[in-house]
């Protein structure tokens, strides 16, 4: 009987991978165009599913899950949707609470009375408090209004401060916040979050945002990338190129060929323990020099934010490593054409 038994739950098994494989060669398939295999692309405003590269309508009149109505301004938009504002990261109870407006007035619009009027102000305090009914609500509010203000100054796009505020969620279910200010471990979780998405900031410029000094800030970043297992790798130089070739005003041909020295440097190795930032500096600066369009040390050290003695030291290795390449290559030039 055991046999049987045994022998059924293995059938059931073999059943069910075979519809599960069933299923993932199934969704494989129906991504990928029947006729040359290219990508497939959803057109929302048609209701077809076509392929990207030869144009094969594979699919048509798809459901709509949007509104049935049609709206023509914001106003008329919110006078006919049914639905609240969506969820989000960014708010310690998701959005999901109601809250009482600030308007002194009734459904008609008229004026509350005196009496009315305290009567709100006390049921908006409730209100209030009863948004946030224990420590970890109050702490996690005061938090995200944090990341809100610093992403708000540094100019980060939203998708980076909900990232922050999911990092920041999970150090306080994981209890890594006793010992530690709100304000920075908010920081860190920023700046993970920025780094996270490759976003060209430095620690100066999150430091200079924050309430915490910049030691303070940078020992959280440690502690909860090593707790959390983030796993952020360090920035590259020239993610930080287009910002800073912009704010010096230089041609795409200098650009590029900091680019490239750019590029030379970390083939070599030779960025390992250096600031990004200086060398992201350096290599405009040198290649200023290599293109003739000459920008001067003073100038560079402002925009970037490090010292003039950086930015020499810098460029003068870019200069050094660059030249160690140009004698290799030409040095293997001659070889071959000697073997030849």
């Amino acid at each position: 009987m055991e046999g049987n038994t045994t022998r059924i739950r293995t059938h059931e098994s073999n059943e069910q991978t075979t519809e599960d494989t069933h299923e993932e060669t199934t969704d494989e398939t129906e991504r990928v165009c029947p006729e040359c295999g290219g990508r497939l692309v959803n057109d929302a405003e048609h209701g077809e599913t076509t392929c990207a590269e030869c144009g094969l309508v594979v699919k048509e009149d798809e459901i709509d899950h949007g509104p049935e109505w049609r709206a023509f301004d914001s106003a008329e938009r919110d006078r006919k949707k049914r639905t609240g504002a969506p969820t989000t990261k960014l708010m310690h109870d998701k959005g999901l609470s109601s809250q009482i407006g600030w308007q002194n007035k009734d459904a008609y619009g008229n004026a509350l009375s005196s009496r009315k009027r305290q009567q709100m102000s006390r049921l908006r305090t409730w209100d209030e408090r009863f948004r946030t009914r224990n420590s970890k609500e109050r702490n996690l509010k005061q938090a995200l209004a944090e990341i809100e203000r610093m992403g708000s100054a540094l100019g980060v796009p939203e998708d980076v401060r909900k990232t922050a505020s999911v990092i920041y969620r999970r150090a306080l279910s994981e209890d890594l916040l006793p010992g530690r200010s709100i304000e920075g471990v908010t920081t860190a979780a920023l700046y993970a979050a920025i780094r996270q998405m490759g976003l060209p900031r430095s620690v100066e410029e999150v430091g200079a945002v924050s309430r915490v000094d910049e030691m303070e800030f940078k020992r959280a970043y440690r502690y909860i990338n090593q707790e959390l297992s983030l796993e952020v790798g360090p920035p590259a130089p020239d993610q930080y190129l287009p910002r800073f070739a912009s704010d010096l005003n230089v041609n795409d041909e200098t650009e590029g060929r900091a680019r490239e020295l750019i590029q030379t440097v970390m083939e070599e190795g030779a960025h390992s323990g250096k600031s990004p930032v200086g060398l992201a500096g350096a290599a405009l600066y040198a290649a200023g020099i290599l293109t003739n369009n000459r920008l001067t040390q003073d100038e560079v050290s402002e925009v970037v934010g490090v010292s003039t003695v950086t930015i020499r030291n810098r460029y003068q290795e870019l200069l050094e490593v660059e030249g160690k390449r140009q004698q290799a290559e030409q040095r293997e030039y001659t070889e071959t054409e000697a073997a030849v």
